[in-house]
């Protein structure tokens, strides 16, 4: 069951042909964030999905860039650890979810039958604040 957007585990690492021990090492490393992770029930059981153009994207960018850099050195720079990042800190009923704003590509508000794009405001309150 292949959603819209997203790819499941095993397409993923059937198209890299990366192992699982390898794409969980990457996640604790903090080279694929854990909100990527996203576990839906289907008709077979739980599957773990990821959005398909992030993930892919930053496995290409491991896989190219394992043997020149050590993964530990790469996870710092791609978690932000290495400079100070503004986050958007989402808190609902279910949890609570940080992102990057620099990771985020679009954001919108929905209001009945209005949709506003609050991408740019984000992207103005942390030039803003600084």
């Amino acid at each position: 069951m292949e959603q819209q957007g997203l790819i499941s585990k095993r397409m993923l690492l059937q198209k890299y042909g990366i192992s699982y021990g390898a794409l969980y090492r990457w996640k604790r490393k903090g080279l694929i964030p854990d909100e990527w992770f996203i576990k839906q029930s289907t008709f077979t059981g739980q599957e773990t999905f990821f959005p398909e153009k992030l993930v892919c994207e930053r496995i290409e960018l491991i896989l190219s860039m394992k043997e020149e850099v050590l993964l530990d050195d790469l996870a710092k720079d791609l978690s932000g650890k290495s400079r100070r990042d503004s986050v958007l800190i989402l808190e609902t009923e279910f949890g609570e979810k940080t992102f990057r704003l620099c990771d985020i590509r679009n954001c919108f508000l929905f209001d009945g039958d209005k949709k506003t794009d609050i991408t740019q405001l984000l992207k103005n309150a942390t030039e803003n604040n600084k």
